[in-house]
Protein backbone atom coordinates (compact mmCIF):
# COMPACT_ATOMS: atom_id res chain seq x y z
CA UNK A 1 0.00 0.00 0.00
CA UNK A 2 1.02 3.48 -0.93
CA UNK A 3 1.73 5.74 2.05
CA UNK A 4 2.90 9.63 2.21
CA UNK A 5 3.60 11.06 5.55
CA UNK A 6 4.54 14.48 5.83
CA UNK A 7 6.41 15.78 9.22
CA UNK A 8 8.03 19.43 10.05
CA UNK A 9 5.17 21.65 9.72
CA UNK A 10 4.96 24.35 13.14
CA UNK A 11 4.69 28.04 13.82
CA UNK A 12 7.48 30.59 12.83
CA UNK A 13 7.71 33.89 12.19
CA UNK A 14 7.97 35.94 9.00
CA UNK A 15 11.56 35.86 7.53
CA UNK A 16 12.17 32.41 9.17
CA UNK A 17 12.81 28.70 8.43
CA UNK A 18 11.00 25.58 8.68
CA UNK A 19 12.09 22.18 6.44
CA UNK A 20 9.25 19.59 5.42
CA UNK A 21 9.71 15.90 5.12
CA UNK A 22 7.79 13.30 3.28
CA UNK A 23 8.38 9.90 4.30
CA UNK A 24 7.08 7.51 0.84
CA UNK A 25 6.69 3.69 1.24
CA UNK A 26 4.80 1.17 -0.91
CA UNK A 27 6.09 2.31 -4.12
CA UNK A 28 9.28 2.89 -5.80
CA UNK A 29 10.28 6.09 -4.84
CA UNK A 30 13.36 6.43 -7.31
CA UNK A 31 11.70 6.49 -10.48
CA UNK A 32 8.91 8.66 -9.22
CA UNK A 33 7.64 12.09 -9.70
CA UNK A 34 6.68 14.05 -6.86
CA UNK A 35 5.46 16.99 -5.90
CA UNK A 36 4.64 19.63 -2.70
CA UNK A 37 1.11 21.30 -3.04
CA UNK A 38 -0.69 23.71 -0.39
CA UNK A 39 -3.94 24.88 1.07
CA UNK A 40 -5.00 27.62 2.12
CA UNK A 41 -8.70 27.37 4.27
CA UNK A 42 -10.55 29.08 1.32
CA UNK A 43 -8.06 28.86 -1.37
CA UNK A 44 -7.25 26.12 -3.57
CA UNK A 45 -4.99 23.69 -3.80
CA UNK A 46 -2.01 25.42 -5.31
CA UNK A 47 1.24 22.92 -6.81
CA UNK A 48 4.49 24.86 -5.39
CA UNK A 49 6.91 22.41 -6.63
CA UNK A 50 7.59 19.61 -8.09
CA UNK A 51 10.82 17.11 -8.78
CA UNK A 52 11.97 13.92 -10.67
CA UNK A 53 13.23 11.60 -8.18
CA UNK A 54 15.35 9.65 -10.88
CA UNK A 55 16.71 13.01 -12.90
CA UNK A 56 17.08 16.06 -10.51
CA UNK A 57 15.42 17.63 -12.31
CA UNK A 58 13.08 20.32 -10.27
CA UNK A 59 10.52 23.04 -11.06
CA UNK A 60 8.90 25.81 -9.12
CA UNK A 61 5.39 27.77 -8.67
CA UNK A 62 6.41 31.82 -8.83
CA UNK A 63 5.14 32.49 -5.33
CA UNK A 64 7.85 30.12 -4.21
CA UNK A 65 10.95 30.60 -6.43
CA UNK A 66 13.57 31.86 -4.49
CA UNK A 67 12.52 31.03 -1.34
CA UNK A 68 11.52 27.30 -1.36
CA UNK A 69 14.28 24.34 -2.09
CA UNK A 70 12.51 20.81 -3.04
CA UNK A 71 15.21 17.80 -2.43
CA UNK A 72 14.99 14.29 -2.01
CA UNK A 73 17.03 11.42 -0.89
CA UNK A 74 16.59 8.44 -2.60
CA UNK A 75 18.29 5.88 0.12
CA UNK A 76 15.64 7.21 2.44
CA UNK A 77 12.64 7.25 0.36
CA UNK A 78 12.20 10.55 1.38
CA UNK A 79 11.35 13.80 -0.25
CA UNK A 80 12.36 17.37 1.69
CA UNK A 81 11.26 21.06 1.37
CA UNK A 82 13.28 23.77 2.69
CA UNK A 83 11.20 27.13 2.96
CA UNK A 84 13.16 30.21 3.80
CA UNK A 85 12.55 33.52 4.10
CA UNK A 86 8.55 32.83 5.02
CA UNK A 87 5.49 35.26 4.71
CA UNK A 88 2.41 35.31 6.34
CA UNK A 89 0.95 34.22 3.27
CA UNK A 90 2.59 31.08 3.13
CA UNK A 91 0.56 29.82 6.22
CA UNK A 92 -1.51 26.37 4.81
CA UNK A 93 -1.38 22.79 5.39
CA UNK A 94 1.79 21.20 3.41
CA UNK A 95 1.06 18.07 1.48
CA UNK A 96 3.24 15.90 -0.58
CA UNK A 97 1.88 14.47 -3.68
CA UNK A 98 2.08 11.37 -6.27
CA UNK A 99 0.40 9.61 -8.85
CA UNK A 100 1.36 5.88 -8.90
CA UNK A 101 -0.82 4.30 -11.90
CA UNK A 102 -4.30 6.20 -12.12
CA UNK A 103 -4.55 6.91 -7.97
CA UNK A 104 -3.08 9.78 -6.95
CA UNK A 105 -1.90 9.48 -3.77
CA UNK A 106 -1.44 13.01 -0.96
CA UNK A 107 -0.21 12.50 2.19
CA UNK A 108 -2.28 13.78 5.97
CA UNK A 109 -0.49 16.97 5.60
CA UNK A 110 1.42 19.47 8.18
CA UNK A 111 0.49 22.89 9.31
CA UNK A 112 2.85 25.63 8.58
CA UNK A 113 1.55 28.87 10.65
CA UNK A 114 3.91 32.04 9.68
CA UNK A 115 2.69 34.94 12.18
CA UNK A 116 4.29 36.95 14.19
Amino acid sequence: EVHLVESGGGLVQPGGSLRLACAASGFTFLNSFMKWVRQDPGKGLECISTINTYSGATAYADSVKGRFTISRDNAKNTLYLQLNSLKTEDTAIYYCETVQGIDLIRGPGTQDTVSS
